[in-house]
């Protein structure tokens, strides 16, 4: 009989460690005493029968109960182990030797994989005791038994799941990828480059990032979903924070295999330490890197959470980028790859080599400028040594209204925020201070209206202000009330105070408040203007075309006397705080490939003299050298010579045109008791049954006469009636509908 205690003694010549594990697999062969003593290595007959037993089966009650029958006490530490407690004990007759003979033909790299194996087993069985989270005990007994059945039956580790990596797309990785292109695409290549680092920095941080146990999440936030951050928590330590102390297992990072659920579940504790830690550690930061941590960090990371929390982003839609024109900015981390990867037991695991972008695949549309020249002219028009310049002079009169403003913002200067009184919440003494600034800019700017009505739409919890602040008090803003059930936004008050105008911050305004609507998935501005601000909301992509219904919004916004109702319609895919950059910039491309195309367009033709010969006019393609530049002749419409055919194709238009629901203004002559004057104002009037009577008697016996008429209709009710009549929109649509339907039938080409 051999008790536990004498086991050491009896085995002292055979004491390995760990350091020396690989090399004893190497120099000594399964039969060495080594291997006879690790039952963890065993497959025998009469083992599969009475079976190994260990600490964790809850059978060691006392050392009384080793006492059966002919039995070996495994030491770990003998078994190249270093847990002595992890005692192994085999209940069959049979010689130790008997128990490694499976293992006399296994190649020295299987042997290299199972010892590799059975070192994670030891780790995880010193896991499986000292943690104290009984979710995350949980997931290492798994993983224990796991790697502990791989050993007896020589087989790999699969983890059994429902689901496998990628449990969502597009992984945090692709959405800040895509962030850092939706945001900062317009960016010279350095500013867009000290982005890229931020973004890497970022990803390297949530590789990393050890999560909080599903408890310490419940007591900190009670209200989030415990059963969707529990079953996220066990996959993140089976496929990314396990396998990085467990090489047998494969490994993911946690950035590709997660996406924005996940993200979000971290993101604000991860936001507040990190900068907890970087104000902390900010003197031990080499100076290089203090600026970009302390000064850059803060706001990348406010800029993302905005994409993080928004319902509406773009950058987490799977086909982000299927429309761009501008290949992705490729981001790796030092141990990030663009793709899962994973990693086979007992290898040491490498930096991955950078992948290459892969362009989005998409159709190739006709008349597509390459995105290999695309490239070189965007590294061209970047390049500050070349003749355009990355950023445009201030004082040019080609700069954007907003530049002066965006670089502000930039550099800090100034800053927006939406603010607004609250009967719920506790007041905040600056959000006070600055709703009476705001206040005051009204007051002081709109002279016409009533102080006490604007003080009551800006004190009123219904409307909220988007406030340009800069030096600390208020310069500017807009005051706005959201009716998300309608779908629209009223702006009731829009100015900036007179010393700071003239400076883009106006413009600026708007487009903030632009992006500010579509991440809450509003998209229709409407707004009364007096005389002296239609023009700036012209300038803002205001019209007096209303898109939404009226049924929509009367009796929601307020009414003017006096003012003029105008609209604005947002496209959720534009980032208007940068639209001017990024048309300024496809303005350049463009340039500079018109200079290409003329470089390479170098023969000169004489002039022409056939008109010195009499001639009045000539064919645009008989022009010496105009084909060569690319030019080719645009297609006027076919002309129907068939009287008949011709017939038939305007009657079935002439239909689908009084069928439509904006038709009904015209579809007789004007009364002059329903519109006194007209016929002084129009000269040449007509309507749809006019034109019904001469298509009967075939008057028209070109397409261009009907046309005419057609066009006579649209031309004369906009000549008679406002811009904001009903009359005025109808003919609009209607003129829309008609060149559609000329152009399906073929009867024109181009619509210009």
């Amino acid at each position: 009989r051999i008790i536990p205690q004498e086991a050491p003694k009896a085995c002292d010549s055979l004491t390995l460690n760990k350091d020396v594990m690989a090399g004893r697999a190497r120099t000594h062969p399964p039969h060495h005493p080594a291997w006879t003593s690790n039952p963890t290595l065993s497959i025998c007959r009469s083992a599969a029968e009475a079976h190994w037993v260990g600490p964790e089966d809850g059978m060691f009650q006392n050392s009384q109960e080793l006492s059966i029958g002919v039995f070996l006490v495994i030491v770990t530490q003998v078994c190249c182990l270093s847990v002595p407690s992890a005692l192994y004990v085999c209940f069959c007759r049979t010689l130790s030797g008997d128990h490694v003979t499976h293992l006399e033909n296994v190649s020295e790299e299987e042997m290299n994989r199972l010892l590799g194996i059975v070192l994670d087993v030891e780790y995880l069985y010193t896991c499986v005791h000292k943690e104290e989270d009984a979710d995350t005990k949980q997931v290492y007994f798994s993983l224990f038994k796991l790697l502990r059945k791989c050993i007896l039956q020589m087989g790999k580790p699969v983890v059994e799941a429902q689901e496998s990596p990628p449990f969502e797309k597009p992984s945090i990785d692709q959405g800040v990828n895509n962030f850092v292109q939706y945001k900062f695409s317009h960016l010279p290549s350095k500013e867009r480059q000290t982005i890229v680092e931020l973004a890497k920095m970022f990803l390297n941080q949530i590789n990393y990032w050890q999560l909080e146990t599903p408890s310490q999440r419940r007591q900190r936030a009670p209200a989030d979903d415990a059963a969707g951050y529990k079953i996220n928590y066990t996959r993140w330590l089976c496929y990314c924070n396990v396998p990085q102390f467990c090489d047998s297992l494969p490994r993911y990072e946690t950035t590709q295999i997660f996406g924005r659920t996940l993200l979000r579940s971290v993101f604000t504790v991860m936001r507040k330490q990190l900068l907890e830690q970087a104000r902390q550690e900010k003197d031990k930061l080499p100076p290089e890197k203090r600026t970009l941590i302390l000064t850059h960090f803060p706001k990348f990371l406010s800029m993302l959470e905005e994409e993080v929390y928004s319902q509406s982003s773009p950058i987490w839609s799977e086909d982000f980028l299927a429309g761009s024109s501008v290949g992705q900015i490729p981001i790796h981390t030092d141990i990030c790859p663009l793709t899962s990867s994973v990693c086979a037991g007992g290898e040491k695991r490498r930096p991955p080599e950078p992948l290459a972008h892969e362009e989005t695949k998409k159709p190739r549309i006709v008349g597509d400028i390459p995105m290999e020249l695309i490239n070189e002219v965007m590294a061209t028009i970047t390049d500050p040594a070349s003749m355009l310049g990355p950023e445009t002079n201030l004082l040019s009169a080609h700069s954007a209204r907003d530049e002066a403003a965006r670089l502000e913002e930039r550099r800090g200067v100034i800053e927006f925020h939406v603010i607004g009184n609250s009967l719920n919440q506790k007041p905040n003494k600056r959000i006070l201070m600055w709703l009476v600034g705001l206040q005051n800019v009204f007051s002081h700017q709109l002279p016409r209206m009533p102080k006490e009505y604007i003080t009551r739409l800006v004190f009123d919890p219904k409307h909220k202000t988007l406030s340009l602040i800069k030096d600390g008090r208020v310069i500017g803003g807009i005051c706005f009330r959201m009716f998300p059930s309608q779908g629209f936004t009223e702006i009731v008050f829009c100015a900036v105070t007179s010393n700071e105008q003239v400076k883009g911050y106006g413009t600026h305004l708007m487009n903030h408040l632009k992006e500010y609507h579509i991440k809450h998935d509003i998209l229709n501005f409407l707004t009364y203007a007096d005389e002296y601000a239609i023009g700036y909301f012209k300038k803002q992509g205001f019209s007096k075309d209303i898109k939404v219904p009226k049924a929509k919004y009367v009796g929601y916004i307020k009414d003017y006397e006096g003012a003029t109702l105008m609209g604005c319609e947002l496209n959720p895919s534009i980032p208007y705080t940068e639209f001017s950059v990024i048309i300024k910039k496809q303005k350049e491309i463009i340039k500079k490939l018109i200079e290409r195309k003329q470089a390479q367009i170098r023969k000169v033709y004489p002039g022409l003299s056939c008109f010195k010969e009499g001639v009045r006019q000539i064919p645009i393609e008989s022009i010496p050298g105009i084909r060569e530049t690319g030019w080719k002749p645009v297609g006027k419409g076919k002309e129907l010579k068939d009287p008949d055919q011709l017939y038939s194709t305007l009657k079935t238009i002439l239909q689908h045109v009084k069928s439509h629901q904006n038709a009904w203004p015209f579809m007789e002559p004007v009364k002059k008791t329903e519109a006194p004057g007209y016929y002084q104002v129009i000269r040449f009037p007509m309507d749809l049954k006019t034109m019904s009577e001469r298509l009967k008697s075939r008057y028209y016996t070109t397409r261009k006469l009907f046309m005419a008429d057609m066009q006579r209709i649209f031309t004369n009710c906009r000549e008679y009636n406002p811009p904001e009549s009903e009359y005025y929109k109808c003919a609009n649509l209607l003129e829309k509908f008609f060149y559609t339907k000329i152009k399906e039938t073929g009867l024109i080409e181009k619509i210009n």
